[in-house]
């Protein structure tokens, strides 16, 4: 199959619905679904430069503990599960 034919495909699915990039979550065609992908992408990495690994990492932790019912501070707070809220801070500051 070649590449137009197939990028017309997945711009046939994404404007049904589909998700066909990773990332790309509630773009309505291939080529928004790639645009946003990058955006996140590097919105994550500009992140992770302010912050720092280790802290971008922490806040990582964080996130992950949560879930519908309870944020991941609250949760971390009643496992007592230490979370290094002060690596959170930009590497400027």
């Amino acid at each position: 199959m070649s590449s137009e034919q197939e990028r017309r495909e997945l711009d046939e699915k994404a404007r049904r619905g589909e998700t066909v990039v990773a990332g790309g979550t509630g773009g309505k065609s291939l080529d928004a679904q790639e645009r946003l992908a990058e955006g996140r992408s590097r919105g994550g990495q500009t992140r992770r430069d302010q912050m720092g690994t280790e802290g971008y990492h922490e806040m990582g932790r964080k996130g992950g503990l949560s879930t519908m019912e309870e944020s991941g501070g609250v949760r971390a707070q009643r496992e007592d599960i230490e979370i290094d809220e002060s690596k959170f801070r930009k590497q400027n500051d």
